[in-house]
Formats: C-alpha cells, structure tokens, sequence
C-alpha cells in the first residue's frame, strides 16, 4: 500500500481560480507560473480569500474589495482551495 502524505492530498485537491465555480469563495494557497510576482503585485498572496465574479474570457474576481479581471492564464497560475459555493 502506497503512503501518501497530507500535503500531497491537500495539493491534489487544489484547483486554480480559472477551475474554481463562479460565485465561490476560493482561498489561495499558492502562486505557480511565470508571473507570480505580477500576481502579488495585484495583490494576490498565500492565504486571501478571492471570490470569483464571472468566467469568460477573461475572469472577474474580487480581492480585498477591488473587482479585477484576470486573463485565463493569470487565473491558471492562482492555485487553493474553494471555501463555499453560492
């Protein structure tokens, strides 16, 4: 029987805000890609919580009270977890 730790259940359970469900709460988790520092310049980071407005071609989502819009590859590179579903 394989051993599997929680930190690689909890990685494979996470999603990114492109994935996640239009009015849900997402908590971020981590940034992967090539512009995570542009990311956290926008004011994405480890553990805020996003709430994801609409889904399209580009994503509209809520951080710390600001609307922004997010290209999908952006939105790729937000990695967490969904809290609720609207």
């Amino acid at each position: 029987m394989a051993h599997v730790s929680a930190a690689e259940l909890e990685t494979d359970s996470l999603q990114t805000l492109a994935q996640a469900t239009v009015g849900c709460d997402f908590r971020i988790r981590f940034l992967e890609g090539p512009a995570c520092e542009q990311l956290r310049r926008l004011g994405f980071c480890e553990t805020l919580r996003v709430r994801k407005l609409s889904h399209g071609r580009n994503l509209i989502c809520t951080v710390c009270g600001t609307r922004m819009a997010l290209s999908r590859e952006l939105a790729q590179q937000v990695k967490g977890t969904p809290l609720t579903a609207a």
